[in-house]
């Protein structure tokens, strides 16, 4: 029997082609919210890194760049400055977020409330558990998407030993472009 999250204890669940599908058509009604999880889906990255995304490091004067900047600052271990290559969906994803923000001045590419600085975590777990509830999926986290894309990579033959649990190398960004959305 597979480990799932239950009440933010256990391992975060891998989610399914269908599962994906459902959230992106179904469950996120907001095109920030695809927006978000999609960065977290498409670009491996953890919620505190999509949430602290600055829009200059995405968007640029022609539209949404071709690679999405992680500023180091905002990584987990605060160590180097990651550039990740823009999926296609994610592109539309945030295309449309963009052209539908109403804080679309702000320095952050996922304001906060009013406005004011970048979305909170907390806030975007709420969205992904209201969004789950509604599709009665359960065991899925805000670390569901990193672990969705990993686990596919690591599927795909990209050797384990290049892919440490906690450490995103620009060895593998390239691969990921394809392999995410393989299943989907």
């Amino acid at each position: 029997m597979p480990r799932m999250k239950v009440n933010r204890y256990g391992r975060a669940a891998i989610l399914t082609p269908t599962q994906i599908s459902l959230l992106f058509t179904e469950g996120f009604v907001k095109p920030r919210d695809k927006a978000l999880f999609g960065v977290c889906l498409y670009a491996a990255a953890r919620i505190n890194e999509a949430c602290t995304l600055l829009r200059g490091d995405v968007i640029g004067f022609k539209g949404v760049r071709s690679v999405l900047v992680i500023r180091s600052y905002n990584t987990k271990g605060k160590q180097e400055t990651r550039e990740i290559q823009i999926h296609p969906k994610l592109k539309e994803y945030i295309e449309e977020h963009h052209r539908t923000d109403l804080w679309h001045t702000r320095p952050h590419l996922f304001p906060g409330r009013h406005g004011r600085n970048h979305i909170r975590k907390v806030s975007a777990d709420a969205i992904l558990r209201e969004a789950c509830h509604k599709l009665e999926i359960e065991g899925v986290s805000t670390h569901s998407f990193r672990r969705t894309a990993l686990t596919r990579m690591s599927d795909a033959g990209v050797p384990l030993t290049e892919l440490p649990p906690y450490k995103f190398t620009r060895k593998w960004v390239k691969p990921l472009l394809c392999l995410v959305d393989k299943r989907a």
